[in-house]
């Protein structure tokens, strides 16, 4: 396969280095490349998700790929993409993140293999030993003030205010591409279309000190993913969308996918799957003549899943939205409903002792005895899937989901939890 191709008809490449030199290269033999993650929290988020699959796909065409950890880069605060000052976090905090981080890029790219391993490493390792004067002479003098003014990730900032700690980070990751170049013969950089100034600032490091002028290294970016509805995509109305599967379910992993806007699914398809490009194509289709259907919807939301959490995963998720969407939430476990239904009003309740008009009160459904009266005449009550319109349900033989759990509906969409202590 001509992995240069696949990206180009995926659309994964924003900008490189001179297309013919990079493309000789990859056709000579492996390539040793990398990509930095920092640690700005306790997990990877999906907007880090496509340089991760980028990794990947080099490994999977036998290429070398280094993830490379900002654990030292990370108590600087990178200002490619942001408008104000990024908040500055322990030392404490930061390595631990850089630990957690680790083992979630492990999920994605094989450390083990015999021919093409990747490598983890942590720039912490040579940044937190760096003496200033030896820096600033050997490594600061490289860098014309000019030239570092002009670059976007700067530029940008200037007239909003930028400190010096952010200003140095691009010497930081031009550093990191060198000693990485050093260490492993790292000869790529990879990262998102924001760091396209930080890569060839490192290029043109490593051209500057490296004794072997015929020395070629390459850059390549990403573009920037967004959503044609405006939104930021990995953004949703309960917050970011993460890659642990303690902060962001599998679950709502899977629906968030699965809701993606019929513009974007084919683009999204192409970015995250390993699909074929005419599996793709067929799919495409499918949007275009039936998208009631949202075949390219459901696929792209069992790949991901799928990558992201794994198989069990996956099942689980599928179970829990055929369930809510199906008419099937007998089948489901405690824990299942919890997952399902996080993000809805809940409530707890003492005792199931009371009448069915105080329950939809108690529980928040409605404001007052009248109000819940008028929805429950009105057939407007739903009590796990099933409609009560009778004043004098017995709450106490209402069917416990899980042992605990009634699933109020009020309407089409309103859904409520009550769960008995």
């Amino acid at each position: 396969m001509d992995l240069f191709q696949d990206l180009k008809d995926r659309g994964l490449i924003y900008q490189h280095t001179d297309e013919q030199a990079l493309r000789k290269r990859l056709d000579s033999g492996p390539i040793t490349l990398y990509c930095g993650f920092d640690p700005t929290a306790d997990s990877l988020h999906i907007g880090s998700l496509l340089p991760i699959l980028i990794l990947k796909r080099f490994q999977l065409a036998g290429h070398k790929p280094i993830a490379l950890v900002g654990g030292g880069t990370g108590l600087i605060g990178d200002p490619s993409g942001k408008v104000s000052e990024r908040v500055l976090n322990p030392k404490e905090i930061v390595e631990q993140w850089a630990g957690k981080i680790k083992n979630q890029l492990s999920h994605f790219l094989d450390f083990e293999r015999e021919e093409n391993p990747a490598i983890i490493a942590n720039n912490y390792d040579w940044l937190g030993s760096l003496q200033v004067i030896e820096f600033l002479r050997d490594v600061g003098k490289n860098f014309p003030l000019g030239a570092m003014l002009a670059k976007d990730s700067v530029e940008t900032r200037m007239s909003k205010g930028i400190s010096y700690t952010e200003f140095s980070y691009m010497i930081l990751q031009s550093y990191d591409f060198m000693k990485l170049n050093e260490l492993y013969g790292c000869e790529m950089q990879v990262g998102g279309s924001d760091q396209w100034g930080n890569i060839t600032a490192g290029i043109e490091l490593i051209r500057r000190t490296s004794v072997d002028q015929a020395k070629e290294v390459h850059g390549l970016t990403i573009p920037l993913v967004t959503k044609s509805d405006g939104v930021k995509f990995g953004k949703t109305e309960s917050g970011a969308v993460w890659l642990d599967s303690q902060k962001t379910s599998p679950y709502k992993f899977y629906q968030f996918w699965l809701n993606t806007d019929d513009r974007d699914v084919v683009k999204f398809l192409k970015y995250f799957t390993f699909m074929s490009i005419a599996e793709i194509a067929v799919l495409a289709e499918g949007v275009e003549k039936e998208p009631e259907k949202r075949k390219a919807q459901r696929a792209l939301a069992t790949e991901v899943t799928k990558l992201v959490h794994g198989q069990k995963a996956l099942e689980r998720a599928e179970k829990i939205t055929g369930a809510l969407f199906g008419g099937g939430l007998k089948d489901l476990s405690a824990s299942e409903i919890e997952e399902g239904f996080s993000d809805v009003p809940s409530a707890t309740l003492d005792s199931p002792e009371i009448g069915f008009v105080d329950l939809l009160v108690q529980a928040g459904v409605v404001t007052s005895k009248r109000q819940a009266r008028e929805a429950i005449e009105n057939g407007a009550i739903y009590i796990n899937d099933l409609r009560c319109s009778d004043l004098e349900t017995s709450v106490p033989q209402l069917e416990r989901l899980g042992g605990q759990y009634l699933v109020v509906r009020r309407g089409k969409k309103n859904y409520y939890l009550i769960k008995f202590k």
